[in-house]
């Protein structure tokens, strides 16, 4: 049982220890002064929470490791340096809810100065936080691409059709799911769209029809934030004397987008859908390229296997799980999925020859 609990105590004392590092990288990359400091009261917390850990183990009798960064935070602080501190933000905030059990100063209002925070760095900073999501979708999407053209490899692989169909097919599974992906992307965009420039339109409507239920409806929205009645007055009529500038705040509160960008591109977003899906399923076809029979069978087997493992680093990033359980997870599952088809083929191959 003491071990148990020495071990868990370890556990959130590791990730305490990487929330304050990353916190306060996080604050030293900020371009955003308020935000800098937000960032800088969050690892303080966290160093105080670490430290809570530290003294369980000391009361259990148990040495207090020594003080070493993962993996994870060096990751994230490098996106964060290269492409703004909202780009990992809601990464971290995925990691923030679901790693560890709370301690007395979360229970004393850290949490509660955590989500103001995120929502200091979200709705600050809209459009960078909605890109945040970027690395997400790459890691998602190329793991796509590799699992689903790894058994599309393995499948033709097992029919024993030879190297050229083997190829063929991996090249066409590649065109092809990267065409669907990519349309798929641009539908959904599209319609993302739609659907906000209806909800912009009736909004302006409601603005032109009735001014005043738009001036009560800023007040409030002010007042939700913590301003006194008088000043949300004051605000909410001195934006209500430009009815754009009154469309845009609604809009930005309510529906959470950019009047002016909508969600994003839907070219720009089918494009890199295509892209991504294409770099995962050209792992375990590009042998094939080069090599011929068994050496090109062992040798898609060993791209796939190295494409699995950066995915699997990948996904932890968001995920909050171990880098190593994260890349075991992804082999056991593409492995699966690859054996399954590699057996069909080879049956299929049996029986139609």
């Amino acid at each position: 049982m003491g071990s148990h609990r020495a071990r868990r105590f370890r556990s959130n004392l590791r990730i305490e220890r990487d929330n304050a590092a990353l916190y306060t990288r996080l604050a030293e990359l900020a371009t955003d002064a308020q935000l800098s400091r937000a960032y800088r009261r969050i690892a303080e917390g966290e160093q105080a929470n670490a430290q809570f850990w530290e003294s369980h183990l000391g009361e259990l009798g148990e040495r207090v490791p020594a003080l070493r960064i993962g993996p994870r935070v060096r990751a994230l602080s490098w996106f964060a340096q290269r492409f703004g501190t909202e780009f990992v933000m809601p990464t971290v905030v995925r990691l923030e809810h679901a790693d560890h059990e709370a301690t007395p100063v979360d229970r004393s209002g850290h949490r509660d100065h955590f989500v103001a925070t995120q929502e200091l760095a979200v709705h600050g900073h809209r459009h960078r936080a909605q890109s945040g999501n970027t690395l997400r979708a790459a890691v998602l999407g190329a793991n796509d691409g590799l699992v689903s053209n790894v058994s599309l490899v393995m499948g033709m692989a097992g029919a024993a059709t030879g190297d050229r169909p083997v190829l063929l097919a991996g090249l066409a599974g590649l065109v092809a799911g990267a065409c669907s992906m990519a349309l798929g992307e641009w539908l959904s965009m599209n319609s993302s769209r739609e659907f906000y420039q209806a909800q912009i339109t009736e909004r302006a409507e409601r603005l032109a029809v009735a001014p005043e239920d738009g001036l009560k409806h800023i007040a409030g929205i002010y007042r939700d934030k913590g301003v006194e009645a008088a000043a949300a007055e004051h605000l909410a009529g001195h934006i209500a004397e430009t009815p754009r500038a009154a469309l845009d705040m609604l809009v930005r509160e309510e529906l959470g987008v950019d009047p002016g960008e909508l969600g994003g591109s839907a070219w720009g977003a089918a494009i890199s859908s295509f892209c991504l899906f294409a770099c995962g399923a050209l792992f375990p076809v590009a042998p094939y390229f080069v090599l011929g029979g068994q050496a090109a069978l062992l040798a898609s087997i060993g791209s796939t296997a190295l494409g699995l493992a950066l995915i699997g680093i990948g996904t932890s990033l968001f995920t909050g799980r171990s880098m190593l359980f994260s890349v075991a997870r992804q082999f056991s599952i593409t492995a699966a999925a690859a054996a399954l088809t590699y057996g069909v083929g080879h049956l299929l191959g049996v029986v139609l020859s």
